[in-house]
C-alpha cells in the first residue's frame, strides 16, 4: 500500500509566523512515518513557497537563513485542479513545464498556518480551486473564525452567549482620535479590551485602565488590522478553553482546560513562551482537566460544541470562553487553527497526537469527497439564446444550443 503524500503548509505572511513553525514541525512529527510521505511546504515572510527535507529540523529556521538554503526548492500550489501536482519554480522565477522536470505531488494539504494569508481562508480557497482535500475548516469557517466582529455577530444569531463590543475603523480613529476615544470611555467603559479585529495569538491586544492607556491600545491594534473590537473587562472572570473535533453534526469535545497566568489575559509569551519555545502551546502554563464543576463542564462543552457547528467549521478548533466568579459564560473566541493543534487538551481526553492526525486526515479526505458529489456546473442555453438574439439583431444565425461541461481536472 502506498503512503499518503501529506502537503504541510506553514509560514506565510502573518505575525504568528513563528508560531505556525512550531505547529508544524509538532505536526510533521506526529505524522507516522509508515502511513505518510511528508512534504513541508513552507511559505516565507515574503510569500516566496519552498520545499525540502531540511525544513523538518528547527535549526533550519535560526537566524533567517532559509531563503539562502541552496537545498531548497521553490513550489507553489497554483488554483489550478492538476491533481495535487505542484508546480516548481527555478532561482530565477520561471515556472518550469510539467514535462521534463521532477513532480511534487501530494494527496492532501495539511495548513499549520495561523493568523492572515492561511487560517483566514485565503489558503483554503486556493486550495478548493486546486482541488485539493485539505486539514480543517473550509473558506466560510476560517472567515468567520478570524474576524471578531463578525464571528460574535453569528455567534448571537445561533444564541451563544458573548460579550457586547464596539467597533472602530482605522480611518475613523486616523481622523478623529479624541471622539474614538471619547465615544469608548462613554459606550465601553474602564477597564477594557482593545483587540485587532483579524488576529490570533494575543497579538495586538491591550488592556486599557484609562483614557491614555486607550489611546495608547488603539494605536498599537490599528498597526495589525483596519477594523478593531472594544470589550468591557469582565473583572475577576477564568479563561476556560475546550476543543472540537470533526465536522457537520459529527464532533466530540475534548476536556477543558484552565490557562494559568500572571496577567488579566494571556499574553502571547504566555502562549508560547514562558514553556520552551519548540514547545508551542503545550509549553503554556495550564491546569487540564479546570477546576470546575461538572454542571459547568457540560456547560462549556455543549457550547463549544454549537460554537463549531454555528460557523460550520471542521477539523479541530478551540473555543475560548471567559468565566465569571457567579459562573455566567461567555464565548470569547474559536480558534479554528489552534496553536499545536491543540493536541494537550485531546491527549488528556484519551486521543494521542498521532491518532489525532490520523483522524483530521481522514475527515479532509471524506469531507472532499463529499464536496466532489456537489454540482457546480449544468446544461444551460442561457448563452445560446443570447447570442442567438444578437445573431438575429444582426442577421445572423447562431448556434441553437451550449452544453456547459461538468467540472473536470486538468491533467
Amino acid at each position: 500500500m502506498s503512503k499518503l503524500r501529506v502537503g504541510v503548509i506553514y509560514g506565510s505572511r502573518s505575525v504568528e509566523h513563528e508560531v505556525s513553525i512550531i505547529t508544524a514541525l509538532q505536526a510533521m512529527e506526529a505524522l507516522d512515518p509508515e502511513r505518510y510521505e511528508v512534504v513541508p511546504l513552507y511559505l516565507t515572510k515574503q510569500g516566496e513557497w519552498l520545499t525540502g527535507p531540511a525544513l523538518r529540523r528547527l535549526e533550519t529556521y535560526r537566524e533567517g537563513r532559509v531563503e539562502q538554503n541552496r537545498d531548497l526548492v521553490r513550489a507553489v500550489v497554483l488554483p489550478v485542479p492538476t491533481r495535487g501536482v505542484l508546480h516548481v519554480i527555478e532561482r530565477s522565477g520561471r515556472l518550469l513545464p510539467f514535462r521534463g522536470t521532477p513532480r511534487i505531488v501530494i494527496d492532501v494539504a495539511f495548513p499549520c498556518v495561523h493568523g492572515t494569508y492561511g487560517e483566514d481562508g485565503t489558503l483554503q480557497g486556493l486550495l478548493e480551486m486546486a482541488n485539493i482535500p485539505y486539514v480543517g475548516s473550509g473558506v466560510l469557517a476560517s472567515a468567520v473564525g478570524m474576524d471578531k466582529i463578525v464571528m460574535k455577530a453569528v455567534f448571537r444569531a445561533a444564541n451563544l452567549p458573548v460579550l457586547d463590543c464596539a467597533v472602530v475603523r482605522r480611518d475613523e480613529w486616523e481622523k478623529a482620535p479624541e471622539r474614538v476615544v471619547e465615544r469608548l470611555a462613554d459606550e465601553v467603559g474602564f477597564p477594557a479590551f482593545v483587540k485587532p479585529a483579524n488576529l490570533g495569538s494575543s497579538i495586538g491586544i491591550t488592556r486599557a485602565t484609562d483614557l491614555e492607556s486607550l489611546r495608547q491600545a488603539l494605536e498599537v491594534a490599528t498597526r495589525y488590522d483596519t477594523r478593531l473590537v472594544v470589550e468591557r473587562a469582565l473583572e475577576g472572570a477564568v479563561d476556560i478553553n475546550c476543543a472540537v473535533l470533526g465536522h457537520g453534526n459529527k464532533t466530540r469535545v475534548s476536556v477543558c482546560e484552565q490557562p494559568i497566568t500572571w496577567e488579566a489575559f494571556l499574553s502571547y509569551e504566555d502562549k508560547y513562551i514562558r514553556g520552551g519555545k519548540a514547545q508551542g502551546m503545550k509549553g503554556a502554563n495550564r491546569r487540564i482537566p479546570a477546576p470546575i464543576s461538572p454542571e459547568l463542564t457540560a456547560t462549556i462543552q455543549e457550547y463549544a460544541r454549537r460554537a463549531f457547528e454555528a460557523i460550520d467549521a471542521a477539523g479541530v478548533a478551540r473555543v475560548d470562553f471567559l468565566v465569571t466568579p457567579d459562573e455566567r459564560v461567555f464565548v470569547n473566541e474559536i480558534n479554528t487553527l489552534p496553536g499545536s493543534l491543540a493536541f494537550y487538551l485531546w491527549e488528556a481526553t484519551d486521543l494521542p497526537f498521532r491518532r489525532l492526525v490520523d483522524q483530521l486526515i481522514e475527515i479532509a479526505l471524506l469531507r472532499h469527497a463529499e464536496r466532489a458529489r456537489t454540482t457546480f456546473s449544468f446544461d444551460s442555453a442561457l448563452l445560446a439564446r443570447t447570442l442567438e438574439g444578437a445573431g438575429k439583431a444582426a442577421g445572423q444565425t447562431a448556434p441553437t444550443s451550449v452544453r456547459t461541461s461538468p467540472g473536470q481536472e486538468r491533467p
